[in-house]
């Protein structure tokens, strides 16, 4: 899947080569004209989670962006080059003060920037395999490995929410807690084996978790 990329810069010319080289080099570019388009693209649905951004922009500059992008919580990061004709060392500290991960002056080699793109692309990669490893712990944390409907705790720490909300709210709306029990479930492990018993209680789990309104929760309690 080709990585989506913004570009920030309000010269046309420069934009324009900026837009060549990084389709050349396999990235979905996403073009900005000034900073409040910058803005717009970075805010939107599924934002391109690589950037390029010129310096100086009508509207918004490169760093005021930056330091909106860093105070944003948990919103999927941003991984910012900023360009900029100005190449001074304190201003190199001034744009990673701003939140920018690297810093490239103008005019700059295509071969460098595209070396500094492959190294965001890692860290941003990287960071994904690890947002997902962390909602897969997450996940195992709170729900049943078999049937994969919530566990005990979890289910438990749900309903003291529930009757946390129903006591703020003076008892407006009600609050229903249906228990349901497999009888003689014993029986079923001991006389057709635990792997019988497992695909009982995954068929249970699912006919309860197709039955149950949106705002429903299904959770396991105990063993019997």
């Amino acid at each position: 899947m080709r990585a989506r990329l913004l570009i920030a810069e309000d010269e046309p010319v420069s934009r324009s080569l900026l837009h060549e080289l990084v389709t050349s080099w396999g990235y979905d570019a996403v073009v900005a004209e000034d900073g409040l388009q910058t803005l717009e693209a970075l805010n939107g649905e599924n934002p391109p989670r690589l950037a390029i951004l010129d310096w100086m922009m009508p509207g918004v500059d490169g760093l005021n962006i930056c330091r909106q992008l860093r105070s944003r919580a948990g919103a999927p990061y941003t991984y910012v080059i900023v360009l900029t004709a100005m190449g001074e060392l304190d201003r190199m500290i001034e744009a990673m003060d701003a939140g920018a991960d690297d810093f490239l002056g103008k005019p700059f080699q295509p071969h460098e920037l595209e070396v500094r793109l492959r190294a965001g692309k890692r860290i941003v990669d990287l960071q994904e395999e690890l947002i997902q490893a962390r909602e897969a712990l997450r996940e195992l944390a709170a729900t049943d490995a078999l049937t994969k409907i919530w566990n005990r705790r979890s289910i438990l720490e749900m309903l003291d929410k529930e009757i946390a909300r129903l006591n703020r709210d003076d008892g407006v709306r009600g609050l229903g807690v249906l228990m349901a029990d497999l009888d003689h479930f014993k029986r079923i492990n001991d006389s057709h084996g635990h792997m019988v018993g497992d695909q009982v209680l995954l068929e249970t789990a699912q006919t309860m978790r197709g039955l149950h309104r949106r705002q429903d929760e299904v959770g396991w309690f105990g063993c019997e």
